[in-house]
């Protein structure tokens, strides 16, 4: 099989394209003929810095990849929720390596769901790990109907999730984004847009119950405490809340932390019937082959993406 592999930590000049050995699947893994894979921001990071190097564990050579969409094409002898043919998605093994780039996959039966068939492989790739990103730090404050949510860089790809799955359970979102996404977030549902250029974001907005922090900026956190009210969370996706932060929270009465997305097929489960129901929508920006992932990488280390970024595997 073909597969993308890094020779070493560093720029996009160390992908190198591989034939190797169709994966072993253990009893409770299936064999998944990719059909799309997702970039995130974190693909990059694993890739540029050695000091994330565990996420791969021993695994030789090195593959890249959490996100996913396929076709079943083997099963382990203790699956019991997929069978040859069926077409799945789902973000596997994070925190560790999902080794998704490539043409087949050993995948954990626990971390897929079937593929809804109205959508295509393409946009289920998309909604795997940017929408567990979204969508479990949610459940673990249990958002409510009616609570004003704040979500910072609500046009990116963990954000145009949040937006949805807030409105989902019946949240006032507030987006904060760029003026050139404004018509895009707005159209997810969003109720009022802030353009973080234009003004401190802090000055005004006020009274927040959820703010969810997905911004990767130094300051950004105590920023965003400000608007939140007494007894009210802070959800930071990017990095650990540090001990400057967590005085102010308490200072503040906020709950805030950083939640690590995890793999979870119950989860995708929830998310597929949203994408099958119409009531979330993955909005994909750009879509590439896998001979140029370089390519897809250089457009995500940018920052500014729209959504999401594909990959296709032919």
């Amino acid at each position: 099989m073909k597969a993308m592999t890094i020779k070493g930590h560093g720029g996009v000049e160390n992908f190198a394209m591989a034939l190797l050995p169709i994966p072993q699947i253990k009893e409770n893994e299936v064999l998944v003929r990719t059909k799309a894979i997702s970039i995130n921001p974190a693909d990059a990071i694993v890739r540029s810095n050695k000091d994330v190097s565990w996420v791969f564990g021993s695994d030789q050579p090195l593959i890249p990849g959490w996100d996913i969409s396929g076709e079943v094409v083997g099963v382990g002898t203790k699956v019991a929720d997929f069978k040859i043919g069926d077409q799945v998605f789902g973000a596997l093994r994070h925190p560790y390596i999902g080794r998704t780039y490539a043409e087949y996959v050993a995948a954990p039966e626990g971390d897929l769901a079937h593929k809804p068939s109205n959508i295509s492989h393409e946009q289920a790739a998309a909604a795997t790990l940017a929408a567990l990103t979204a969508l479990q730090p949610m459940i673990k404050v249990g958002i409510k109907d009616g609570d004003r949510v704040l979500i910072t860089a609500a046009g990116g790809g963990v954000g145009h999730f949040a937006v949805q799955f807030a409105k989902y359970f019946g949240a006032h979102v507030i987006a904060l984004a760029s003026i050139g996404k404004k018509d895009f977030v707005t159209s997810l549902g969003a109720d009022e847009f802030v353009d973080y250029q234009q003004g401190r974001f802090e000055q005004q907005i006020a009274d927040v119950d959820l703010v969810v922090e997905a911004v990767k900026q130094d300051r950004h956190i105590q920023r965003s405490m400000q608007v939140v009210k007494p007894g009210g969370s802070l959800i930071s996706l990017w990095s650990h809340v540090n001990d400057e932060e967590k005085a102010e929270a308490d200072r503040r009465n906020v709950n805030a932390f950083y939640n690590m997305v995890l793999s979870n097929g119950q989860n995708m489960k929830f998310i597929a019937n949203l994408l099958e129901e119409n009531r979330l929508v993955p909005h994909i920006s750009a879509s590439y082959p896998l001979e140029a992932m370089a390519d897809a990488h250089r457009e995500i280390e940018k920052g500014h993406t729209q959504g999401k970024i594909v990959v296709t595997i032919k």
